[in-house]
């Protein structure tokens, strides 16, 4: 059996660039499809449609626009959820008592569906940013809670038996023995937050009052029929998603740098 070529071999590709090369390779053939002839459906235009596209939005300062406005709600909402869940999922890991006589209650809640609250949210908050903003961190705060909670509870209890018997204090205990090691399990939590809170902030500007964003931009693409819009939503939102992703991912080697000295 021989060996393919160096050139052609998987391993030839830096770690840093695989990741690129399904994507690349989908735009090639999205490239190719139009070149050829052969894609001539109009719910699909051309790369070059959707790169003209942006430049324009760009040029009229409507792109930024649009992106300023979501990243401003996905950012305050997940904020306010994430911090609620963290804060909660540790009093309640701490506190079996306390576990024992909310956590029922919130296990009742976790089951409704996101898009039930939506009639109480718009009645609550009404139907502008502030309601996207609930509608998102409500999104974010069921994960952050239930890893956070999961990551308290696993703490392996030689641990703190260790550190209670080398004198630490409650609050030593928690920051020094606790919190670093639930930190797997709670960015977890973080991870999937910025996640449901990402989709969360398309869903609140698909369901309440349109505005400002980057749902809109979509909504109007389809409404106008120009899918060079609507494309270049999808891409946006992909791209934005990947970089939260990569930015919780670099935020989370940083702070555990210290377990794998």
């Amino acid at each position: 059996m021989t060996t393919p070529p160096r050139y052609l071999h998987p391993a030839a590709i830096p770690p840093a660039l695989r990741g690129w090369v399904l994507p690349v390779l989908i735009v090639f053939l999205w490239w190719a499809g139009y070149a050829s002839g052969r894609i001539t459906s109009p719910l699909f235009v051309s790369p070059g449609k959707v790169v003209d596209s942006a430049l324009e939005l760009i040029r009229t300062g409507t792109l930024w626009q649009q992106l300023g406005a979501s990243l401003a709600r996905d950012l305050a909402g997940f904020a306010a959820g994430a911090l609620a869940g963290l804060t909660l999922g540790v009093l309640l890991g701490l506190s079996r008592l306390a576990e024992n006589i909310f956590n029922p209650t919130l296990n009742a809640f976790k089951q409704v569906s996101i898009f039930a609250w939506v009639p109480l949210i718009s009645l609550w908050f009404g139907l502008g940013d502030l309601a996207k903003v609930a509608f998102i961190g409500l999104a974010a705060f069921w994960p952050a809670f239930i890893n956070t909670l999961s990551g308290v509870r696993g703490v392996p209890k030689e641990l703190v038996e260790v550190a209670r018997v080398l004198g630490f204090g409650r609050l030593q205990l928690v920051r020094r023995v606790i919190l670093p090691a639930a930190l797997p399990a709670i960015f977890s939590g973080i991870y999937l937050a910025l996640i449901y809170a990402w989709l969360a902030t398309l869903g609140s500007e698909y369901l309440l009052t349109a505005g400002v964003g980057i749902g809109n931009l979509l909504t109007d693409g389809q409404e106008q029929f120009r899918m060079d819009n609507v494309l270049l939503g999808v891409i946006l939102v992909g791209l934005i998603g990947f970089g939260f992703t990569a930015l919780a991912g670099g935020l989370e080697r940083y702070l555990t740098r210290w377990q794998r000295r």
